[in-house]
């Protein structure tokens, strides 16, 4: 019976291997998914305080930037996923932008709900390998009074 007790264990370690694998997965992806919003950000204040004929860097790739000039603040490109792409003013990329934000924030919202609910699993499979850890220990104390009791009767003879 101690075998059984040992492979459950075993079998609960697992699944708390498992479960904490997908939390730092998730968690991963909160920090991706708040990087993103952070460059929104940086992308909205940029909107917001650039003008027509203002001089930025553009990157280019590999860490190169190319020095340009703003020839129309209303004509900025916003991504709208799914690889498609729209040109918008001034007012209506911001706009835009935010709405990618509000995603962003739901998205998260449903990811640290996920988390909670695999740390709530974590916890109550933790719980459940302590308790057979005890039952375990309960078991081998009873089969070593038992051996002793045993060992006792036939002293007694």
């Amino acid at each position: 019976m101690g075998g059984g007790g040992q492979q459950q264990l075993q079998q609960l370690s697992q699944e708390l291997q498992a479960l904490d694998e997908e939390i730092e997965s998730l968690k991963a992806e909160v920090s991706d998914l708040n990087d993103e919003k952070a460059e929104i950000d940086e992308a909205v204040e940029a909107i917001e305080t650039l003008e027509t004929g203002s001089t930025v860097q553009v990157p280019l790739g590999g860490d190169a930037y190319l020095r340009a000039e703003v020839q129309d603040i209303d004509e900025i490109i916003v991504s709208l996923g799914a690889n498609y792409a729209a040109e918008q003013d001034q007012t209506t990329a911001i706009e835009s932008l935010h709405r990618k934000q509000d995603m962003l924030d739901e998205e998260i919202a449903s990811i640290r709900g996920q988390i909670e609910d695999l740390e709530e699993e974590s916890d109550e499979i933790e719980q459940q390998a302590m308790q057979a850890q005890q039952q375990m220990q309960q078991q081998q104390m009873q089969q070593m009074q038992q051996m002793q009791g045993e060992g006792d009767d036939g002293d007694d003879e």
